[in-house]
């Protein structure tokens, strides 16, 4: 086996991934998931709003960070059309408005076409200025926002009609892919405003280590990545999905499938490849 190993070829290694990868994407693989802590939090917080309460939902990515962040936003607009919250969207990225449409037309237009324009969401789409903007609309929304994404002014707007700044929101929901991104929104509002900001987020998973030492004071509960992603979806199809979700709101949990298959591949060849390395250091030692 020893030597079997050794001169095994290298591209052997490759389609094995390749399979590992392809099989469960194929096959609609789903795993049991079992949400941490981290992602019951952010559902909890989400959860304990009552109808009506206003959410402020920044999507600060891209299409480029869409496989590990658009589940999760998906799952949080279901959340609040669930609970019947007021939806506040914006962007801190020039592509975060795809984003946010993508999400209106596929959760609100479709599944919740009851909800109006105006009275239940609003997208107030993209300013420019990163961590610039939330620097003044934590005190002054109105400054930078005359309008919405669509031209609207907002004094047009019924559910706009009383709000200055976003200190007026009962949580700040927000999907970050990097800079400007979760961070800078605990940083110039969470951390400034304590009491009057609350904020829970999801962030890829090379921003989720820079996140950690603003648990639990700062941010609640984080979702991290795909993994993130699909504990909060289980949380909130358990609740609010019936029977038969549709396939738009498990793609966190099936996306987990070809990423758990493969690490655990990644795993198994470190294993094997140090046991290799190994026994040909106690054969040379034994010559």
């Amino acid at each position: 086996m020893y030597e079997f190993l050794v001169r095994l070829d290298r591209r052997w290694i490759f389609l094995l991934m390749f399979l590992a990868v392809a099989v469960p994407i194929l096959l609609q693989a789903q795993f049991p998931e079992k949400p941490t802590g981290l992602a019951r939090a952010v559902f909890d917080e989400i959860e304990k709003l009552e109808e009506g309460s206003r959410v402020l939902l920044p999507f600060d990515f891209d299409p480029a960070s869409e496989g590990e962040l658009g589940p999760m936003a998906t799952a949080f607009v279901r959340h609040c059309c669930e609970k019947k919250l007021k939806m506040y969207f914006m962007s801190l990225w020039p592509v975060g408005p795809q984003m946010i449409d993508d999400n209106i037309q596929k959760v609100i237009r479709e599944d919740f076409p009851h909800l109006q324009y105006g009275e239940d969401y609003v997208n107030l789409g993209y300013k420019s200025g990163m961590e610039g903007v939330i620097k003044v609309i934590v005190t002054d929304l109105r400054q930078l926002y005359t309008t919405d994404s669509f031209g609207t002014t907002i004094d047009a707007i019924p559910m706009m009609k009383d709000i200055e700044n976003i200190q007026q929101m009962d949580l700040v929901v927000n999907v970050s892919a990097g800079y400007a991104g979760t961070k800078e929104w605990i940083q110039y509002a969470a951390t400034p405003f304590p009491d009057e900001i609350r904020i829970v987020g999801g962030c890829t998973g090379v921003q989720a280590p820079l996140m950690y030492p603003y648990i639990p004071q700062q941010l609640p509960g984080l979702l991290g990545a795909i993994k993130g992603a699909a504990e909060y979806e289980k949380l909130v199809m358990d609740k609010y999905g019936g029977d038969l979700p549709a396939g738009k709101y498990l793609e966190g949990q099936r996306r987990m499938g070809p990423q758990l298959v493969a690490h655990v591949l990644i795993l198994v060849l470190v294993v094997v490849g140090n046991a290799v390395y190994l026994t040909g250091r106690r054969r040379e030692a034994a010559r």
